[in-house]
C-alpha cells in the first residue's frame, strides 16, 4: 500500500498540518519537528501526492507542451529550450507527440486541461477555428512556438518567416540563378505561407512572372528531399539553385544530388531553413536561416507563459525575435 501523509503524521507524532509544512519547505516549523519529520518520510518511503497537493494549492507547477513530432530536431531542440527554463522556474514538463493530426492534437489540448496543467505549449502546424476556440477558452495561460494562428490573438513567439525566406532567395538570385526552386513543406500552416510569400517576393522582384513547376511540395523529412531531387532532375534544364523550408529537407536535397553525380555547391546550390544540428554535420555544411529554435521554445515562450501564470505584466504577447542567415559551404 502507499504510504500516505497520515501515516507520516501518525509515525512522527505530529499533525498532518505539520507534515504538510515541512513537505512544502514552509519554515514555520521548529528545527527539531522539521528533522524528525524528514527521518520519518525517508524511512517510510513517502512521496507526496503531485495530484492532491495541487487541488489543495490550484497549483500542479506542470506545464504541458505538445510538439508535432519528438523524433524531428528541430522540435527536440525548441523541447529542450522549453523544458531548460520550465527547471529554471521550478515547473515540471508533461510532453506530448500530436503527431500533426488534427483529432488527436484538438484530445491532447483537452487532455492536459484534464491533467490540471498551470499552463500549456502549444506548437503544431495548421491551426483551425476548431484550435482557436479550444485554445482562447482554456482554463490556463496558453503560448505558441514556432506557431501562428491566423488571428493573432493567441500569445505566441516567432521569427519574420516572410522576410527570412525573401533573403534566402535574393541571395541565391544575387549569386546568378534568377529564379531558383523552392521546395515547399507539405503541410498548411501560416508558417509555410509566410514561407512561400518571401520566396515570391523576391521571384517577382527578378523576373517577369513566376515559374510555378519550380515549386515543389514535399513533407518535411529527409526522404521527401531526396523524392524531390529526383522531380527536379526530370525537368529540362533546371535551375541550379534551391531553396528548401527545412534542414531536414536539405539535407535530403544535397544528398539527391550527389547519389546523382551531381556537386553542391559547384553544380547545384542549396540553402535550409532553421540551423539546427544538422546544418554543420552535412557536408558541404549548409547555408541556412538560423531560427534560434532554443530562445523560441525557452528563453521567451516559456518565459512568457510563466508571466501570464504569475499574473505578471506582458508588454507584448506576440514576440517576433530576430533570424539571421549563416552562409556556409553548400552555396557559392
Amino acid at each position: 500500500m502507499n504510504v500516505t501523509i497520515y501515516d507520516v503524521a501518525r509515525e512522527a507524532n505530529v499533525s498532518m498540518a505539520t507534515v504538510s509544512r515541512v513537505v512544502n519547505a514552509n519554515p514555520n516549523v521548529k528545527p527539531a519537528t522539521r528533522k524528525k519529520v524528514l527521518n520519518t518520510i525517508e524511512r517510510l518511503g513517502y512521496r507526496p501526492n503531485a495530484v492532491a497537493r495541487g487541488l489543495a494549492s490550484k497549483k500542479t507547477t506542470t506545464v504541458g507542451v505538445i510538439i508535432p513530432d519528438i523524433s524531428s530536431i528541430f522540435f527536440s531542440e525548441l523541447a529542450r529550450g522549453i523544458d531548460d527554463i520550465a527547471t529554471m522556474y521550478k515547473y515540471n514538463i508533461i510532453l506530448s507527440n500530436s503527431d500533426q493530426n488534427k483529432e488527436k492534437e484538438l484530445r491532447l489540448i483537452n487532455t492536459m486541461f484534464e491533467k490540471q496543467v498551470d499552463g500549456l505549449i502549444y506548437m503544431g502546424a495548421e491551426i483551425t477555428e476548431d484550435h482557436i476556440h479550444q485554445l482562447k477558452t482554456s482554463p490556463v495561460p496558453v503560448a505558441l512556438a514556432a506557431t501562428i494562428d491566423s488571428s493573432e490573438t493567441i500569445p505566441s513567439v516567432n521569427i519574420d518567416y516572410e522576410q527570412a525566406a525573401y533573403e534566402a532567395t535574393s541571395l541565391l538570385i544575387g549569386n546568378g540563378t534568377k529564379h531558383p526552386i523552392y521546395i515547399t513543406a507539405q503541410e498548411e500552416s501560416v508558417v509555410n505561407t509566410k514561407k512561400y510569400d518571401g520566396y515570391l517576393k523576391a521571384i517577382k522582384e527578378h523576373n517577369k512572372e513566376v515559374q510555378e513547376e519550380y515549386i515543389i511540395t514535399a513533407g518535411t523529412s529527409y526522404q521527401s528531399g531526396i523524392d524531390a531531387v529526383t522531380e527536379i532532375l526530370a525537368m529540362k534544364n533546371y535551375p541550379k539553385a534551391i531553396f528548401v523550408a527545412t534542414d531536414e529537407m536539405a539535407l535530403g536535397v544535397i544528398h539527391g544530388f550527389q547519389d546523382n553525380g551531381i556537386k553542391v555547391p559547384d553544380e547545384v546550390e542549396v540553402f535550409g531553413f532553421d540551423n539546427t544540428r544538422l546544418a554543420t554535420m552535412v557536408r558541404p555544411t549548409l547555408t541556412t536561416v538560423v531560427q534560434p529554435m532554443y530562445d523560441i521554445g525557452g528563453a521567451v515562450a516559456m518565459r512568457l507563459l510563466t508571466k501570464y501564470m504569475n499574473k505578471e505584466t506582458v508588454e507584448e504577447q506576440n514576440v517576433i525575435l530576430p533570424h539571421q542567415i549563416v552562409e556556409r559551404n553548400s552555396t557559392k
